[in-house]
């Protein structure tokens, strides 16, 4: 198994013979995007990797499509090209064409590795229906006992930790990043990395991948302070 951490969320995993792309953001850095509700945020880096660069994909595992650091201008271009996209059943809805949704739990399968959606709560619970859903992966080849869990952008919340209950985790690739914004003051919509250590506790994951904690102006934790909070050398 290969993760190639591109920038942002967005990664591309070589798992089994199988190519998945997670969350394409491919645009270049300088631009201010809305979240809604007065919420924005500027892109302040570029891919580290290019459209051009990534050769044939299997498909795309798209986390939700209604915020652009996770989905923007030039990752939408790109959906048309690959086999399938899987994502929310709202985002896949609001995509059409090759977009598949899942709620979490369901389960498809992609040339022999099962793909199972997991929760995710992208923030305060009374801000979802503002916010949107999103979704986590988990990822197990045929055969294997272990899987690769995405988690997406979520906090920790009993959803989440179900996952501990219900998969053993070889690969967690986390979300974190602690985005905040200053019309919403003190609310977190994304893991701190404390978060990601409680989390952690309980899925006790062989391998620890943080992802999405940099490149974008609401982000406000970085790779120091994640790696703080973790004990010395557990992560990737």
């Amino acid at each position: 198994m290969n993760i190639t951490h591109i920038g942002g969320p967005t990664a591309l995993l070589e798992l089994d013979g199988l190519r998945l792309l997670v969350d394409p953001t491919f645009d270049a850095p300088g631009r201010r995007y809305s979240f809604g509700w007065g919420t924005s945020s500027r892109k302040l880096t570029g891919p580290s990797v290019g459209v051009a660069e990534l050769g044939e994909l299997d498909a795309v595992l798209l986390t939700h499509d209604q915020h652009a650091d996770n989905l923007d201008d030039a990752g939408r271009k790109l959906l048309p090209s690959v086999p399938i996209v899987v994502t929310t059943a709202t985002g896949a809805r609001r995509l059409g064409g090759n977009a598949h949704g899942l709620r979490p739990w369901e389960t498809m399968e992609i040339k022999g590795v099962e793909i199972t959606a997991t929760p995710s709560r992208h923030g305060p619970a009374a801000l979802i229906p503002i916010i949107g859903p999103s979704i986590g992966f988990a990822l197990r080849p045929a055969g294997s006992s272990t899987v690769v869990w995405i988690s997406g952008d979520t906090v920790v919340f009993p959803g989440l930790l179900e996952v501990a209950s219900r998969f053993d985790v070889d690969t967690a690739v986390l979300h974190l990043g602690k985005v905040q914004f200053g019309l919403t003051g003190p609310a977190r919509f994304t893991m701190t990395g404390r978060d990601a250590v409680r989390l952690c506790s309980h899925l006790k994951p062989r391998q620890i991948v943080p992802v999405h904690y940099e490149g974008w102006s609401h982000f406000h934790e970085g790779r120091a302070e994640i790696a703080a909070a973790f004990p010395a050398g557990q992560l990737t």
